[in-house]
């Protein structure tokens, strides 16, 4: 039951960041007058908002594939879900981190939620792989 409800929560987290994607691509909005990933403290001094705004899209794309495929390996036993969840959970923290605009403002916009959950979705892969040592 607990691989069941850990896949699927897997599957939705990779949903939620394909709403980011699609928010930070401008196909629709997430919230009104919700602006992220606009402004970011780093890529914004280097690209024009919108190479921002795409670069943010792929990234996002890309760990929500990766939570999607480490669900999916989950529910089907397959032994590849925890190196693809790990790689979508520090790729979702990384794209977060990089986007942020600075401030501590609006954090549930800017993915600070998302960061929190990676960082468990890392702690509960991190034990598995502990407990198959052991």
């Amino acid at each position: 039951m607990q691989t069941i409800l850990v896949g699927v929560f897997l599957l939705l987290h990779g949903l939620v960041h394909l709403l980011y994607a699609g928010q930070t691509w401008r196909l629709f909005e997430l919230r009104p007058n919700m602006t992220w990933p606009d402004g970011a403290w780093l890529l914004s001094k280097i690209f024009r908002e919108e190479t921002t705004r795409r670069l943010a899209s792929i990234s996002l794309a890309l760990a929500a594939f990766g939570f999607i495929a480490g669900g999916a390996g989950l529910l089907l036993r397959q032994g590849w879900w925890q190196p693809v969840t790990v790689g979508a959970a520090v790729l979702s923290i990384l794209s977060f981190c990089l986007f942020w605009d600075g401030r501590f403002r609006a954090l549930d916009d800017q993915g600070g939620i998302g960061v929190l959950i990676n960082l468990a979705i890392l702690v509960i892969v991190w034990s598995q792989l502990c407990q198959l040592q052991f």
